[in-house]
């Protein structure tokens, strides 16, 4: 699975996008291990907004769109947080944190990082997916 590191976001001087290639993957594999509603819906939600974008000249949704999805992302969000198992209570004499499963840790970073897994569909400079930086960054094979 994907995990997001904390140095990316201490870059206070710009908007950070989310890899909706990675998100859509960690989805994908949340719904094949656990069957989550709420993963399936997230998933159609953003490979929705996606073609939609896509189509788009302005390559950006209305902001009375914008507001419409921000709605819908929360409520899937909001389901989803009473399909997750509850977290387990620290043992006596444990230290550290409690152990999350993926789907939880993914469901966290989703609802703290709302703003950047949706930046595409606000700015039209910021795409769904990084896969061309990535390509472009990785030594071309001879």
């Amino acid at each position: 699975m994907y995990f997001f590191r904390g140095p990316y976001l201490s870059y206070d001087q710009c908007c950070h996008g989310l890899c909706g290639s990675h998100l859509l993957r960690e989805l994908t594999f949340v719904i094949d291990s656990n069957d989550y509603a709420w993963a399936a819906n997230m998933k159609r939600l953003l490979q929705e907004t996606c073609a939609i974008v896509a189509k788009r000249q302005s390559k950006r949704l209305t902001g009375n769109e914008y507001k419409n999805l921000q709605k819908r992302y929360r409520n899937i969000l909001t389901r989803g947080a009473k399909q997750l198992p509850p977290i387990p209570l620290r043992q006596n004499g444990k230290r550290g944190r409690v152990a999350k499963s993926g789907a939880h840790n993914l469901w966290e970073r989703l609802k703290k990082h709302e703003t950047a897994v949706l930046l595409f569909a606000r700015l039209p400079h910021v795409p769904f997916t990084n896969n061309r930086a990535e390509r472009d960054l990785r030594m071309s094979k001879v």
